[in-house]
């Protein structure tokens, strides 16, 4: 997170005092590189110091940050346009605060007790697991930690991509890969992409970006907001079978009006098209940044084993930014090829998406982090065949009967069986 923070600041500090071409290119590819940085740490750290019970609303509050800062950001942005000729100077420094806010954070905040493990600081990990449950009465959930860790390390006699790429954990790449892929083919850019469009076809004129991007930005707030407080209880599979479901009724239902209603030179909406149309984005911008939007990233960030987590977690980064990049390159050549049926294009996806929920996707509500293989992936009816025995483990260490105390509320006690 400091690394993040210190490119985001440079980057920062040369794209608003840019005096030419390479200077603000640079400071761009200093924003991105940080960008990355950040979305490897944060949602792992968020992960390794949260309860079970209440781990998926707190990674879900790095969402509803992304989205308040994207709303503010749209915000800022029209109005450092009205500002000549150095608005967009003002528009590109204001990303300064958030850059020392994250450059603090990695100054300030504790390292996780997983982390303090491997380093072998028992009694400073100690500490700091009792100082976040707020509870001195760690000694079961601190027991587990250092079995994993355990585990972990007998595992690290391969590198952490090496083992990344073993057969027994092709469920949880297979998630690291997916999730991103299909959060990408959303459509969700399509909808933002040509939100301004839909909103002037929509008969709001030449304010439809300012609209488009306090409209969307708004419904996109409330509905992370909504998520936090119901994905540890609906879960986190509920939550994306019902959003893929209501956002293929979206795209489709938009892809017929515009199909339907502009032609040849015809630009705008009848009022009823208008009306349901503006309904069907808002509705879609709710579902997803209450379910594919965060989710992908929560759900990649609580399934891995601690010996290969950080290298997975790479790999989401890699995953998801790769096809936004190829999404934003290739998204006007679909648009002008396929028009309207652009939509119909991500409504396949989201079909698909459905589907690879419902048979492949298991539910990690309330599961502790490194009791996943065994209530999890060995109990799911395809990826079970996959997890085998780990090589040159100890059979008792690998059994893996990391068991959840009674500690972690949400957690069921288990038979101490070896696999």
């Amino acid at each position: 997170m400091f690394m993040a923070g210190i490119l985001f600041s440079t980057g920062t500090i040369l794209g608003s005092a840019a005096e030419n071409l390479t200077m603000l290119i640079l400071g761009r590819v200093l924003l991105g590189i940080g960008l990355g940085f950040a979305n490897q740490a944060i949602p792992l750290y968020l992960s390794e110091i949260a309860p079970p019970t209440y781990r998926g609303a707190l990674n879900m509050l790095f969402s509803i940050n992304i989205a308040l800062g994207i709303f503010g950001g749209n915000l800022m942005n029209y109005l450092a346009s009205h500002i000549h000729p150095w608005g967009w100077r003002l528009s590109l420094a204001m990303t300064g605060l958030p850059s020392f806010t994250i450059t603090l954070a990695g100054l300030i905040l504790v390292d996780t007790p997983t982390f303090l493990i491997r380093e072998n600081k028992h009694e400073q990990a100690k500490r700091v697991l009792q100082k976040l449950r707020g509870h001195p009465d760690i000694a079961a959930e601190y027991a587990d930690l250092v079995k994993a860790t355990e585990i972990a390390e007998q595992l690290r006699a391969k590198s952490s991509i090496r083992n990344l790429f073993h057969l027994r954990n092709a469920p949880q790449l297979t998630m690291a890969v997916a999730l991103p892929f299909f959060q990408q083919f959303s459509g969700n850019d399509a909808i933002l992409f040509y939100g301004p469009f839909l909103f002037k076809a929509a008969g709001l004129g030449v304010k439809a970006s300012l609209y488009s991007s306090v409209i969307t930005g708004s419904v996109a707030v409330v509905g992370t907001v909504v998520s936090v407080l119901i994905v540890d209880k609906a879960g986190r599979r509920t939550i994306l079978l019902g959003a893929s479901v209501v956002m293929l009724g979206c795209m489709v239902a938009v892809g017929i009006i515009f199909g339907v209603e502009i032609k040849g030179a015809v630009s705008k909406l009848s009022s009823a098209g208008s009306g349901v149309e503006l309904a069907m984005v808002c509705l879609f911008v709710f579902m997803y940044k209450g379910s594919w939007g965060p989710l992908a990233w929560v759900i990649p960030s609580e399934i891995f084993p601690v010996d290969i987590r950080s290298a997975a977690q790479s790999v989401v980064v890699f995953t998801n930014m790769l096809f936004k990049f190829i999404i934003a390159q290739t998204f006007l050549s679909m648009l002008c090829t396929l028009k309207f049926g652009i939509f119909l294009f991500f409504a396949g996806w989201l079909f698909v998406m459905g589907i690879f929920t419902l048979l492949f996707l298991p539910e990690t509500k309330g599961i502790p982090l490194d009791d996943m293989v065994d209530r999890v992936w060995r109990r799911h009816w395809f990826w079970k065949s996959f997890i085998t025995l780990p090589e040159g483990v100890d059979s008792k260490v690998s059994s893996v009967e990391i068991n959840a105390h009674s500690h972690f509320p949400s957690a069921v006690p288990k038979h101490a069986n070896n696999v």
